[in-house]
């Protein structure tokens, strides 16, 4: 089994190795322990476990670590345990991972196999961008993400994204085109459109309460509040996990989304800012991933 660690986020890297191999062994297996690095998120390196003949393989890190992770086990049934340890670890939320380092590796090597979705998203030029396990978003959530600085995410955790959130309130509506599973186009005036294989944002707040791990569908909300009431109309809905439709928050389900923006806006998987654009196709992939939660 393999470790896929990223350094960056542990404190005592010497001592958190040994913590991880004391436990493998412990647990009957034989590990091998890497580390991510700025140019090699994981990816590569889960891969090479599993050409090495992996049979479990652990991201320890962020929501990055694990998406790196999971495209790599996508539709090798090899299951993927979590050790959170970055800022908003909302996989890891979304399978009641404990947080706790030494749990969740406990969890890891003797809790129960769960298959979820992925989804896969591309660019409109048809680059595949790859997996996510969680959400992805265009416009005001991806520049939320993007201004949320490293030193603060390391000082407040998910309240940093908080901060940045309030700081972009007056983001600017755009028009977006959404087009789901083939059918009529959605034209609507909003500041993001995000897509969920889960519903959950930084702190554990609920935006897409139908979303589930593994239910075959991909949930929609478009956000686009207006006027005084607006942001509070839409910071109650989530506050209280409320499944009312209004054009304040409007929530979809589809196997695949096309979303298509007036201009170009930020755009975020799963945490990561990738490149801004005016497109996002998205569409689900169920069953492609094995995952290992408490039992």
């Amino acid at each position: 089994m393999a470790f896929v660690i990223n350094r960056s986020l542990v404190r005592d890297p010497r001592r958190f190795r040994q913590r991880c191999e004391a436990a493998a062994r412990s647990a009957g297996w034989d590990p091998v322990l890497v580390e991510t690095s700025p140019a090699e998120s994981g990816l590569g390196l889960a891969r090479q476990a599993v050409a090495a003949g992996a049979s479990l393989v652990f991201a320890v890190g962020g929501d990055g670590t694990v998406r790196a992770c999971a495209q790599a086990l996508a539709g090798t049934g090899i299951p993927l345990a979590i050790v959170p340890l970055g800022t908003a670890n909302l996989t890891a939320r979304a399978l009641r991972i404990p947080t706790g380092a030494g749990r969740a590796i406990d969890a890891g090597f003797r809790g129960r196999d769960r298959v979820i979705d992925l989804a896969t998203a591309q660019t409109g030029a048809g680059d595949v961008i790859g997996c996510f396990t969680a959400m992805a978003g265009l416009g005001l959530d991806a520049a939320v993400v993007a201004a949320a600085r490293p030193p603060d995410k390391r000082r407040l955790g998910w309240i940093a994204y908080a901060v940045s959130g309030l700081a972009h309130l007056s983001h600017p509506a755009t028009e977006f085109t959404v087009r789901l599973d083939g059918g009529e186009p959605l034209t609507r005036r909003a500041r993001c459109v995000v897509v969920g294989n889960g519903g959950l944002l930084p702190g554990g707040f609920l935006l897409l309460p139908e979303a589930r791990l593994d239910d075959g569908w991909l949930d929609v909300g478009i956000l686009a509040p207006a006027g005084p009431l607006g942001w509070p109309r839409a910071a109650a809905r989530v506050l209280t996990r409320s499944r009312r439709q209004d054009r304040t928050l409007e929530r979809f389900q589809a196997r695949r989304v096309e979303i298509a923006a007036a201009t170009d806006l930020p755009r975020q998987i799963d945490g990561e800012v990738i490149a801004p654009g005016r497109t996002l196709t998205i569409w689900v992939c169920p069953g492609a991933l094995t995952v290992r939660q408490p039992g």
